[in-house]
């Protein structure tokens, strides 16, 4: 048995604790870049506790998903302004967007120089600026990840800045503040939670501590997703799937995610898709797949796999005679009662297959599935999720 361990520097959770944020800056810095999304007054207590704490904010706002242009512009402005810390308080787009810019901040070069498949791969050589992350939505976890994913226009594709220095000093998880999530964002982003507990479980290169974290997460997330949907004042159900979405980032920052984020960053690259629907739609047809290339190969090694999924199946049904088939029952049937619509609704054709299917191979986290998948079962995984 052989791992490694590593994530935020600080974790603070709990309902309220999204006001600590002020004493947390007035330690690291004076000026800090505040990244949000597009309302960036939507929480004004954790906006107030920081400038009472005497903290000069410097606004910056991610339309979406952040590009590589996002992230140099937020430098641009950073630098222009004299911030000696960043802060990213929103959902996955302006935490990846701040840590993007914290860690560009410090080092030298082009963003080229160090994203994954598209750029030149290099690592970072100075430690990133001081950076907190304060999640408002219980999704992706990338409060507690060493990366931050970056879309990339003329590539037509979503890839990764990623080195263990981009861990977050702090990360504050507040559940309070997920409260003002809509339905649609909440099931969106709280099937990307419950992909991002299912994957690393299964991976190539799990550990007993992401184990664990998966499982319960897993469970949390089964039980709580559809009660938050339908009651966003549910604090109890958003506590659960911001737990599960943290212990989602922690197993996924130490573990390894699988063919459905394989997929999901291309996809997310050449469509205006969702990340979160897009995981769900794919995540039915991959464990699909996934078993069946498991069960059509003899050993140890595919016997321990498959009773991790027979383990994933219990956890989400609750039932403890469930099958892997009621799983993967379960799962679409979770898409389906949230209204995720089908990839086809994004763009995605029988025509764009080939080219998704060789963009993902090429995907970080395709080397973390379980089981290599040929391309007829990749492109039988797409046309299931269209």
């Amino acid at each position: 048995m052989n791992f490694e361990f590593a994530s935020a520097g600080r974790i603070l959770f709990g309902v309220g604790r999204g006001i600590e944020a002020g004493a947390i800056a007035a330690s690291l810095g004076r000026r800090a870049l505040l990244v949000t999304g597009r309302a960036p007054r939507r929480f004004p207590a954790v906006i107030d506790a920081i400038a009472d704490a005497g903290v000069e904010i410097v606004g910056w706002t991610v339309g979406g998903e952040p590009t590589v242009a996002d992230a140099l512009a937020g430098v641009a402005r950073a630098r222009e302004a004299g911030c000696d810390l960043v802060i990213g308080l929103g959902g996955g787009s302006a935490i990846d967007a701040g840590k993007a810019i914290a860690a560009l901040l410090t080092n030298p070069g082009e963003p080229l120089d160090y994203l994954e498949v598209v750029g030149r791969g290099r690592p970072l050589s100075e430690d990133p600026a001081p950076f907190v992350a304060i999640p408002t939505t219980a999704g992706t976890g990338s409060e507690v990840t060493r990366n931050a994913v970056l879309a990339v226009p003329e590539a037509r594709v979503k890839v990764s800045l990623r080195s263990p220095k981009m861990l977050p000093p702090v990360a504050i998880v507040d559940p309070g503040l997920t409260r003002s999530m809509p339905p649609a964002l909440t099931a969106d982003v709280g099937l990307d939670a419950l992909t991002q507990v299912i994957e690393p479980y299964v991976c190539n290169q799990p550990s007993p501590i992401t184990d664990a974290l998966a499982r319960d997460g897993i469970a949390r997330a089964a039980g709580a997703l559809r009660r938050a949907v339908a009651d966003g004042d549910d604090l109890e159900a958003r506590t659960e799937m911001a737990l599960a979405s943290l212990f989602g980032g922690l197993a996924l920052a130490n573990a390894k995610l699988g063919a459905v984020h394989g997929f999901a960053g291309p996809i997310g690259g050449m469509f205006p898709a969702p990340h979160g629907a897009v995981c769900a739609r794919l995540l039915p047809p991959v464990v699909a797949a996934n078993v069946a290339a498991l069960r059509a190969r003899r050993g140890d090694a595919a016997a321990a796999s498959l009773d991790r999924y027979l383990e994933v199946a219990r956890l989400l049904t609750g039932w403890p005679d469930a099958t892997i088939d009621a799983g993967v029952a379960w799962l679409a049937r979770l898409a389906d009662e949230l209204g995720i619509q089908r990839l086809a609704a994004y763009g995605v054709g029988e025509a764009e297959i080939p080219a998704i299917v060789a963009a993902a191979r090429r995907s970080s986290s395709m080397r973390g599935n379980p089981v290599e998948l040929s391309d007829d079962a990749l492109a039988s995984i797409l046309r299931a999720a269209i």
